[in-house]
Protein backbone atom coordinates (compact mmCIF):
# COMPACT_ATOMS: atom_id res chain seq x y z
CA UNK A 1 0.00 0.00 0.00
CA UNK A 2 0.99 3.78 -0.59
CA UNK A 3 1.67 6.13 2.24
CA UNK A 4 1.24 8.94 -0.07
CA UNK A 5 -2.57 7.93 -0.43
CA UNK A 6 -4.28 9.94 2.41
CA UNK A 7 -3.95 13.21 1.19
CA UNK A 8 -5.44 12.27 -1.84
CA UNK A 9 -8.09 10.59 -0.41
CA UNK A 10 -9.15 13.10 2.16
CA UNK A 11 -9.16 16.18 -0.10
CA UNK A 12 -11.10 14.32 -2.90
CA UNK A 13 -13.46 13.73 -0.54
CA UNK A 14 -13.86 16.72 1.59
CA UNK A 15 -14.38 18.56 -2.23
CA UNK A 16 -17.47 15.95 -2.55
CA UNK A 17 -18.59 16.73 0.60
CA UNK A 18 -18.58 20.28 0.01
CA UNK A 19 -20.33 19.82 -3.47
CA UNK A 20 -23.22 18.20 -1.70
CA UNK A 21 -23.52 20.77 1.00
CA UNK A 22 -23.55 23.75 -1.37
CA UNK A 23 -26.10 21.92 -3.28
CA UNK A 24 -28.64 21.27 -0.13
CA UNK A 25 -27.74 24.91 1.31
CA UNK A 26 -29.50 26.13 -2.09
CA UNK A 27 -32.54 23.35 -2.30
CA UNK A 28 -33.35 24.67 1.21
CA UNK A 29 -32.83 28.05 0.64
CA UNK A 30 -30.55 28.94 3.36
CA UNK A 31 -30.37 32.33 3.42
CA UNK A 32 -27.11 33.61 1.78
CA UNK A 33 -24.85 35.02 4.52
CA UNK A 34 -25.08 32.05 6.49
CA UNK A 35 -24.84 29.67 3.43
CA UNK A 36 -21.42 31.54 3.02
CA UNK A 37 -20.38 31.43 6.56
CA UNK A 38 -20.61 27.62 6.23
CA UNK A 39 -18.95 26.98 3.81
CA UNK A 40 -16.10 29.73 4.75
CA UNK A 41 -15.83 28.05 8.03
CA UNK A 42 -15.78 24.19 6.26
CA UNK A 43 -12.82 25.22 4.19
CA UNK A 44 -10.59 27.15 6.83
CA UNK A 45 -10.57 23.80 9.14
CA UNK A 46 -10.42 21.39 6.36
CA UNK A 47 -7.23 23.45 5.32
CA UNK A 48 -5.73 24.28 8.48
CA UNK A 49 -1.86 24.65 7.97
CA UNK A 50 -0.84 22.77 10.63
CA UNK A 51 -3.18 19.89 9.66
CA UNK A 52 -2.06 19.89 6.12
CA UNK A 53 1.27 19.40 7.94
CA UNK A 54 0.71 16.35 9.11
CA UNK A 55 -1.72 15.28 6.31
CA UNK A 56 1.25 15.02 3.93
CA UNK A 57 3.30 13.20 5.98
CA UNK A 58 3.63 9.77 4.54
CA UNK A 59 1.77 7.50 6.20
CA UNK A 60 -1.17 4.75 5.99
CA UNK A 61 -4.79 5.42 5.59
CA UNK A 62 -6.86 5.91 8.63
CA UNK A 63 -9.44 3.24 9.09
CA UNK A 64 -13.14 3.83 7.57
CA UNK A 65 -14.33 4.87 10.96
CA UNK A 66 -11.84 7.13 12.25
CA UNK A 67 -11.76 8.60 8.48
CA UNK A 68 -15.73 9.16 9.14
CA UNK A 69 -15.14 11.23 12.70
CA UNK A 70 -13.05 13.33 10.66
CA UNK A 71 -15.40 14.54 8.22
CA UNK A 72 -18.23 14.70 10.62
CA UNK A 73 -16.16 17.23 12.65
CA UNK A 74 -15.76 19.07 9.78
CA UNK A 75 -18.95 18.73 8.84
CA UNK A 76 -20.09 20.39 12.16
CA UNK A 77 -17.73 23.32 12.35
CA UNK A 78 -19.73 25.93 11.68
CA UNK A 79 -23.39 26.45 12.63
CA UNK A 80 -24.44 24.20 10.77
CA UNK A 81 -26.30 20.85 12.06
CA UNK A 82 -26.66 17.39 10.21
CA UNK A 83 -28.24 14.06 12.19
CA UNK A 84 -27.14 10.60 11.59
CA UNK A 85 -29.31 10.26 8.79
CA UNK A 86 -28.14 13.11 7.36
CA UNK A 87 -24.55 12.53 8.17
CA UNK A 88 -24.66 8.33 6.87
CA UNK A 89 -25.83 10.09 3.56
CA UNK A 90 -23.73 12.85 3.24
CA UNK A 91 -20.79 9.95 3.56
CA UNK A 92 -21.97 7.48 1.14
CA UNK A 93 -22.56 10.32 -1.59
CA UNK A 94 -18.87 11.31 -1.18
CA UNK A 95 -17.29 8.19 -0.45
CA UNK A 96 -19.46 7.12 -4.28
CA UNK A 97 -18.64 9.83 -5.90
CA UNK A 98 -15.12 9.89 -5.35
CA UNK A 99 -15.04 5.89 -6.09
CA UNK A 100 -16.32 6.38 -9.21
CA UNK A 101 -13.81 9.01 -10.25
CA UNK A 102 -11.22 6.86 -9.29
CA UNK A 103 -12.20 3.89 -11.39
CA UNK A 104 -12.51 6.24 -14.60
CA UNK A 105 -9.52 7.71 -14.03
CA UNK A 106 -7.62 7.07 -17.81
CA UNK A 107 -4.65 6.66 -15.70
CA UNK A 108 -3.30 6.24 -12.07
CA UNK A 109 -1.68 9.88 -12.52
CA UNK A 110 -5.08 11.48 -13.27
CA UNK A 111 -6.07 11.34 -9.47
CA UNK A 112 -4.07 14.02 -9.18
CA UNK A 113 -6.19 16.03 -12.20
CA UNK A 114 -9.13 14.69 -9.99
CA UNK A 115 -7.72 16.51 -6.89
CA UNK A 116 -7.46 19.47 -8.57
CA UNK A 117 -10.50 19.85 -9.64
CA UNK A 118 -12.27 19.58 -6.48
CA UNK A 119 -9.48 22.54 -5.85
CA UNK A 120 -10.08 24.73 -8.16
CA UNK A 121 -14.19 24.27 -7.30
CA UNK A 122 -13.09 24.59 -4.09
CA UNK A 123 -11.86 28.27 -4.49
CA UNK A 124 -15.07 29.48 -6.22
CA UNK A 125 -17.02 28.55 -2.84
CA UNK A 126 -14.77 31.02 -1.01
CA UNK A 127 -16.28 34.28 -0.70
CA UNK A 128 -14.32 37.95 0.10
CA UNK A 129 -12.04 35.79 2.24
CA UNK A 130 -8.28 36.18 0.86
CA UNK A 131 -7.02 34.04 3.81
CA UNK A 132 -8.99 31.29 2.97
CA UNK A 133 -7.52 31.47 -0.27
CA UNK A 134 -4.52 31.27 0.76
CA UNK A 135 -4.71 28.31 2.54
CA UNK A 136 -6.07 26.71 -0.48
CA UNK A 137 -3.48 27.76 -2.55
CA UNK A 138 -0.53 26.44 -0.27
CA UNK A 139 -2.10 23.36 -0.27
CA UNK A 140 -2.03 23.04 -4.03
CA UNK A 141 1.23 24.15 -3.80
CA UNK A 142 2.03 21.25 -1.30
CA UNK A 143 0.28 18.88 -4.03
CA UNK A 144 2.53 19.90 -6.58
CA UNK A 145 5.53 19.52 -4.49
CA UNK A 146 4.78 16.38 -3.53
CA UNK A 147 3.09 14.36 -6.18
CA UNK A 148 4.25 15.78 -9.67
CA UNK A 149 7.81 14.39 -9.21
CA UNK A 150 6.48 10.52 -8.46
CA UNK A 151 6.64 7.84 -11.04
CA UNK A 152 3.77 6.06 -12.86
CA UNK A 153 4.30 3.26 -10.55
CA UNK A 154 4.28 4.98 -7.68
CA UNK A 155 0.51 6.78 -9.01
CA UNK A 156 -0.57 3.15 -9.86
CA UNK A 157 0.18 2.23 -6.00
CA UNK A 158 -1.93 4.77 -4.77
CA UNK A 159 -4.62 4.00 -6.95
CA UNK A 160 -4.22 0.63 -5.82
CA UNK A 161 -4.64 1.72 -2.23
CA UNK A 162 -7.61 3.48 -3.03
CA UNK A 163 -9.74 1.31 -4.31
CA UNK A 164 -8.93 -1.55 -1.36
CA UNK A 165 -10.27 1.27 0.25
CA UNK A 166 -13.66 1.64 -1.48
CA UNK A 167 -14.09 -2.43 -2.55
CA UNK A 168 -16.63 -3.32 -0.19
CA UNK A 169 -19.10 0.31 -0.90
CA UNK A 170 -21.43 -0.60 -3.25
CA UNK A 171 -24.10 1.85 -2.17
CA UNK A 172 -26.76 3.10 -4.81
CA UNK A 173 -26.84 6.40 -6.09
CA UNK A 174 -30.18 7.95 -7.72
CA UNK A 175 -27.69 10.23 -10.07
CA UNK A 176 -25.43 7.23 -11.38
CA UNK A 177 -28.54 4.62 -11.17
CA UNK A 178 -30.23 7.17 -13.84
CA UNK A 179 -27.66 8.03 -16.21
CA UNK A 180 -26.94 4.00 -16.12
CA UNK A 181 -23.10 4.19 -15.02
CA UNK A 182 -24.33 2.25 -11.73
CA UNK A 183 -26.16 -0.94 -11.67
CA UNK A 184 -28.71 -2.43 -9.38
CA UNK A 185 -26.48 -3.96 -7.31
CA UNK A 186 -24.09 -0.55 -6.36
CA UNK A 187 -21.70 -1.73 -8.54
CA UNK A 188 -20.46 0.70 -11.33
CA UNK A 189 -20.64 0.60 -15.25
CA UNK A 190 -17.03 1.45 -17.05
CA UNK A 191 -17.21 2.79 -20.21
CA UNK A 192 -15.49 1.03 -23.09
CA UNK A 193 -15.59 4.63 -25.22
CA UNK A 194 -14.35 7.79 -25.44
CA UNK A 195 -10.48 8.92 -24.89
CA UNK A 196 -7.39 6.55 -24.26
CA UNK A 197 -5.30 7.78 -21.66
CA UNK A 198 -2.78 10.35 -22.46
CA UNK A 199 0.37 9.35 -24.31
CA UNK A 200 -1.03 5.95 -26.00
CA UNK A 201 -2.72 5.44 -28.87
CA UNK A 202 -6.16 4.49 -30.10
CA UNK A 203 -6.07 0.05 -30.67
CA UNK A 204 -6.87 -1.17 -33.41
CA UNK A 205 -3.20 -1.90 -34.82
CA UNK A 206 -1.03 -4.86 -34.08
CA UNK A 207 3.27 -4.06 -35.02
CA UNK A 208 5.23 -6.40 -35.46
CA UNK A 209 9.24 -6.16 -34.95
CA UNK A 210 12.19 -7.88 -35.77
CA UNK A 211 15.21 -8.66 -33.92
CA UNK A 212 17.14 -5.83 -35.27
CA UNK A 213 13.68 -3.22 -33.53
CA UNK A 214 12.50 -2.91 -37.10
CA UNK A 215 8.90 -2.91 -38.03
CA UNK A 216 8.29 -5.64 -40.48
CA UNK A 217 3.79 -6.46 -39.73
CA UNK A 218 1.11 -4.29 -39.10
CA UNK A 219 -2.27 -6.13 -38.83
CA UNK A 220 -5.42 -4.06 -37.97
CA UNK A 221 -8.22 -5.25 -35.64
CA UNK A 222 -11.84 -4.08 -35.02
CA UNK A 223 -12.69 -2.63 -31.19
CA UNK A 224 -16.35 -2.45 -29.92
CA UNK A 225 -15.46 0.72 -28.01
CA UNK A 226 -15.36 4.28 -30.34
CA UNK A 227 -11.93 5.56 -29.08
CA UNK A 228 -10.80 8.71 -29.32
CA UNK A 229 -7.16 10.21 -29.08
CA UNK A 230 -7.06 13.05 -26.37
CA UNK A 231 -6.50 17.00 -27.69
CA UNK A 232 -3.94 17.33 -25.10
CA UNK A 233 -3.18 16.68 -21.48
CA UNK A 234 -4.73 18.26 -18.46
CA UNK A 235 -2.46 21.20 -16.76
CA UNK A 236 -0.70 19.93 -13.40
CA UNK A 237 -0.30 23.56 -12.80
CA UNK A 238 -1.73 26.17 -9.81
CA UNK A 239 -4.20 27.26 -12.63
CA UNK A 240 -4.69 25.61 -16.09
CA UNK A 241 -7.09 23.59 -18.07
CA UNK A 242 -7.27 20.21 -16.46
CA UNK A 243 -9.29 18.57 -19.69
CA UNK A 244 -10.38 15.75 -17.42
CA UNK A 245 -13.98 16.88 -16.41
CA UNK A 246 -13.48 14.10 -13.32
CA UNK A 247 -13.90 15.45 -10.15
CA UNK A 248 -16.20 18.50 -10.80
CA UNK A 249 -19.71 19.31 -9.29
CA UNK A 250 -21.95 17.10 -10.45
CA UNK A 251 -24.32 18.77 -8.86
CA UNK A 252 -23.75 21.76 -10.23
CA UNK A 253 -27.28 21.55 -12.06
CA UNK A 254 -30.32 20.50 -9.33
CA UNK A 255 -31.06 17.11 -9.41
CA UNK A 256 -32.66 14.84 -6.44
CA UNK A 257 -30.39 12.30 -5.15
CA UNK A 258 -30.63 9.15 -3.12
CA UNK A 259 -28.91 6.86 -1.73
CA UNK A 260 -30.31 2.88 -1.15
CA UNK A 261 -28.18 0.15 0.21
CA UNK A 262 -27.44 -2.21 -1.90
CA UNK A 263 -28.15 -6.39 -1.19
CA UNK A 264 -24.24 -6.96 -1.17
CA UNK A 265 -23.67 -4.44 1.20
CA UNK A 266 -26.38 -5.63 3.32
CA UNK A 267 -24.23 -8.77 3.12
CA UNK A 268 -21.21 -7.03 4.54
CA UNK A 269 -22.92 -6.46 7.87
CA UNK A 270 -21.77 -9.39 9.20
CA UNK A 271 -18.29 -8.87 8.40
CA UNK A 272 -18.64 -4.71 9.89
CA UNK A 273 -19.92 -6.15 12.98
CA UNK A 274 -16.39 -6.39 14.84
CA UNK A 275 -16.43 -2.34 14.45
CA UNK A 276 -19.92 -2.79 17.01
CA UNK A 277 -17.54 -3.84 19.82
CA UNK A 278 -14.72 -1.17 20.97
CA UNK A 279 -11.47 -1.70 19.54
CA UNK A 280 -8.25 -0.33 21.33
CA UNK A 281 -6.10 0.63 19.00
CA UNK A 282 -9.35 2.27 16.96
CA UNK A 283 -9.37 4.20 19.94
CA UNK A 284 -5.80 5.16 20.32
CA UNK A 285 -5.83 6.22 15.80
CA UNK A 286 -8.57 9.01 16.60
CA UNK A 287 -6.86 10.00 19.85
CA UNK A 288 -3.92 10.82 17.15
CA UNK A 289 -6.34 12.69 14.97
CA UNK A 290 -7.97 14.51 18.31
CA UNK A 291 -4.30 15.46 18.58
CA UNK A 292 -4.06 16.15 14.55
CA UNK A 293 -7.40 18.46 14.69
CA UNK A 294 -6.16 20.14 17.68
CA UNK A 295 -9.50 21.06 19.00
CA UNK A 296 -12.58 20.93 16.06
CA UNK A 297 -15.61 20.79 18.20
CA UNK A 298 -19.12 20.85 17.71
CA UNK A 299 -20.20 24.55 18.10
CA UNK A 300 -23.37 25.89 19.61
CA UNK A 301 -23.97 28.72 17.74
CA UNK A 302 -24.24 31.46 20.13
CA UNK A 303 -24.55 35.99 19.78
CA UNK A 304 -25.90 37.05 16.48
CA UNK A 305 -25.41 33.73 15.08
CA UNK A 306 -28.61 31.13 14.83
CA UNK A 307 -27.83 27.56 14.28
CA UNK A 308 -30.39 25.45 11.72
CA UNK A 309 -30.42 21.81 10.97
CA UNK A 310 -29.29 20.45 6.99
CA UNK A 311 -31.43 18.06 5.94
CA UNK A 312 -30.11 16.05 2.71
CA UNK A 313 -33.25 14.48 2.26
CA UNK A 314 -36.45 15.63 0.39
CA UNK A 315 -38.56 15.58 3.95
CA UNK A 316 -38.23 15.06 7.06
CA UNK A 317 -39.96 11.74 7.06
CA UNK A 318 -37.40 10.31 4.46
CA UNK A 319 -35.19 11.38 6.96
CA UNK A 320 -36.80 9.50 9.65
CA UNK A 321 -37.23 6.42 7.74
CA UNK A 322 -33.51 6.21 6.37
CA UNK A 323 -32.39 6.21 10.16
CA UNK A 324 -34.72 3.63 11.12
CA UNK A 325 -33.87 1.44 7.96
CA UNK A 326 -30.41 1.00 7.93
CA UNK A 327 -28.21 -1.69 9.13
CA UNK A 328 -26.87 -0.32 13.01
CA UNK A 329 -23.88 -2.59 11.45
CA UNK A 330 -22.90 -0.20 8.51
CA UNK A 331 -23.84 3.05 10.73
CA UNK A 332 -21.02 4.88 11.30
CA UNK A 333 -21.29 5.79 15.55
CA UNK A 334 -18.92 8.07 16.39
CA UNK A 335 -16.29 6.87 19.17
CA UNK A 336 -16.12 9.01 22.40
CA UNK A 337 -11.85 10.17 22.75
CA UNK A 338 -10.50 11.48 25.54
CA UNK A 339 -7.61 13.90 24.41
CA UNK A 340 -6.86 16.39 27.64
CA UNK A 341 -5.80 13.50 30.38
CA UNK A 342 -1.74 13.92 29.97
CA UNK A 343 -0.62 17.69 30.91
CA UNK A 344 1.86 17.65 27.54
CA UNK A 345 -0.99 17.03 25.44
CA UNK A 346 -2.87 19.90 26.82
CA UNK A 347 -0.35 21.82 25.95
CA UNK A 348 0.22 20.30 22.50
CA UNK A 349 -3.43 21.06 21.49
CA UNK A 350 -3.34 24.46 22.87
CA UNK A 351 -0.26 25.22 20.73
CA UNK A 352 -2.30 23.77 17.59
CA UNK A 353 -5.11 25.49 18.73
CA UNK A 354 -3.67 29.15 18.42
CA UNK A 355 -2.39 28.12 14.69
CA UNK A 356 -5.87 27.32 13.91
CA UNK A 357 -7.06 30.42 14.64
CA UNK A 358 -8.72 32.19 10.67
CA UNK A 359 -6.11 34.34 9.55
CA UNK A 360 -9.29 36.96 8.29
CA UNK A 361 -9.80 40.14 11.22
CA UNK A 362 -13.32 39.59 12.93
CA UNK A 363 -16.16 42.23 14.32
CA UNK A 364 -15.51 43.06 17.98
CA UNK A 365 -19.17 42.41 18.05
CA UNK A 366 -18.63 38.82 16.70
CA UNK A 367 -20.16 36.70 19.30
CA UNK A 368 -18.45 32.93 21.00
CA UNK A 369 -20.48 30.97 17.82
CA UNK A 370 -17.34 33.10 15.59
CA UNK A 371 -14.90 30.64 16.90
CA UNK A 372 -14.21 27.76 14.39
CA UNK A 373 -11.87 25.66 17.17
CA UNK A 374 -11.42 25.83 20.47
CA UNK A 375 -9.27 23.34 22.73
CA UNK A 376 -11.39 19.92 22.09
CA UNK A 377 -12.06 18.35 25.47
CA UNK A 378 -13.81 15.29 23.94
CA UNK A 379 -14.80 13.95 20.69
Amino acid sequence: MSLRTLPLLFLNLGGEMLYILDQRLRAQSIPGEKARKVMNDIITTMFNKKFMEELFKPQELYSKKALRTVYDRLAHASIMRLNQASMDKLYDLMTMAFKYQVLLCPRPRDILLVTFNHLDAIKDFIYDSPGIMNQVDETFRRLIDTYTCLSDGEFQLIRQTLLIFFQDMHIRVSIFLKDKVQNSNGRFVLPISGPVPWGTEVPGLIRMFNHDGDEVKRTEFTTPGNYVTPEREGSFGLYGDRVLKLGTNMYSVSRPVETHMSGSSKNLASHAKENIVPNPLAKEELNFLARLLGGLEIKNPSGSDTGFRLNLFTTDEEEEHAALTRPEELSYKVINIEATQEPRRREELSCILGELEAEEPRPESSGKGEDLLALMDAL
